[in-house]
Parts: C-alpha cells; structure tokens; sequence
C-alpha cells in the first residue's frame, strides 16, 4: 500500500517553533502582508494553547510539513478558521483546499453551526472558491479584512 502524498493531522507540541516559522514564511511571502509583518514581527504568534489543545492541523505533503490550519469555537456555536498558512513553494497544489475541507468537515461534525474566517483581500476568491459567502468587513491589526463564512 502506498502512502497519500497529502496527510492531515493534529499538531504537536513540539512543533510549535516550526509552526510559527511556517506563519513567517508564507506571510512574508504574501506582498500584500509584507511590510505590515516586517514592521511587526511580534503579529506572527501561534498561542502553544491551541496547540495543546488540539486545534492545530497539520498538513503534511510527501512527508514533509506543507501548511497548517488552526480552528477555535465560537460562543454562538459556530467555529472559527483562526489561521490558514502554507509554505510558499507549496501554494497552489491544493494543500489550503484540503486543509479547508478538513477544518469544515471537522467542524460539521462537532456540531458547528458555520465556520467563519478573516480574510485578506488576496485571499477572498480562495475561499469563495471553497464555497464560502462574503459576510462583510472588519477591523484589523494593520487595517480592514472581509469575512466570510460557510453555513452548515
């Protein structure tokens, strides 16, 4: 039997550095996040709680750590996908896709009602493309960003 070339698990604790170094990279990659993260390095934070948790999820392609995603409850009972990142190199094979489905997926079955998410304008036909709706705009550490949500 074969191994998937993309697997998607929960984070370990030990991953921790790793994980924030992936959030710097693809970040940093991003024109339109650059100069915000370069005068703020400090905005690149994955809380070890969430981690601890159980709300970090890994995506691993061909063995090697590719993006992760992290999902946190919301008190209306819906959820919130809180961070979306993938190695730059990796961008466009699909990784956020699966990455996205598994967080709706897991979310579905621990009775969300949606799942949210905050996104930079770069990133909005990404997931319209995953069938979320455009749900309006708010304020944000370096400015505006649009919402979005998928309703179960």
């Amino acid at each position: 039997m074969t191994e998937k070339p993309l697997r998607i698990r929960t984070a370990l604790v030990s991953e921790h550095r790793a994980l924030e170094d992936l959030q710097r990279r693809a970040s940093l990659a991003n024109p339109g996040d650059r100069e915000a993260i370069q005068s703020e390095p400090g905005a690149i934070e994955l809380p070890p709680a969430q981690i601890v948790d159980g709300r970090v999820f890994v995506a691993e392609f061909h063995g090697a750590m590719a993006g992760f995603a992290v999902v946190l409850p919301n008190d209306d009972g819906s959820a919130e996908l809180d961070g979306l990142f993938v190695e730059p190199e990796a961008w466009r094979r699909g990784i956020g896709k699966a990455l996205v489905a598994h967080c709706v997926e897991l979310s579905r079955r621990q009775g969300a009602s949606a799942l949210h998410v905050t996104g930079n304008p770069h990133a909005g036909s990404f997931y319209l493309r995953c069938g979320f709706e455009a749900n309006g705009t708010v304020a944000v550490r370096f400015g505006r960003a649009e919402r979005f949500r998928k309703v179960f």
